[in-house]
């Protein structure tokens, strides 16, 4: 089986330290909380910077259950947008079912 991540477009959530010039540097992400049922980025962190500076980020996993793009706790959407969603770094392209 030949499964491509999804990659991650775009990210607004600048202080993160996966973070640079709105681009995510990180090997995969984590999305979701399973018990708020909110699409998360659970690999936010604010710190100094961090990440692989070549490396562009792909989803590595989807808890949201609710979310039309969530296939057995893998992401299948074209890619997604991470920004701001009140105070939390949330997955953008989030739909619910």
């Amino acid at each position: 089986m030949n499964v491509q991540m999804v990659k991650i477009t775009a990210c607004d959530v600048t202080e993160c330290a996966y973070n640079k010039h709105n681009s995510c540097h990180t090997m995969a992400i984590t999305v979701g909380d399973p018990d708020m049922k909110t699409p998360h980025c659970d690999t936010y962190i604010k710190y100094d910077k961090g990440g692989i500076p070549d490396m562009k980020a792909g989803v590595g996993a989807c808890k949201v259950a609710d979310c039309t793009y969530n296939e057995s706790l893998e992401c299948n959407a074209q890619s997604i947008q991470v920004g701001v969603r009140s105070t939390e770094a949330d997955c953008m392209t989030f739909r619910e079912r």
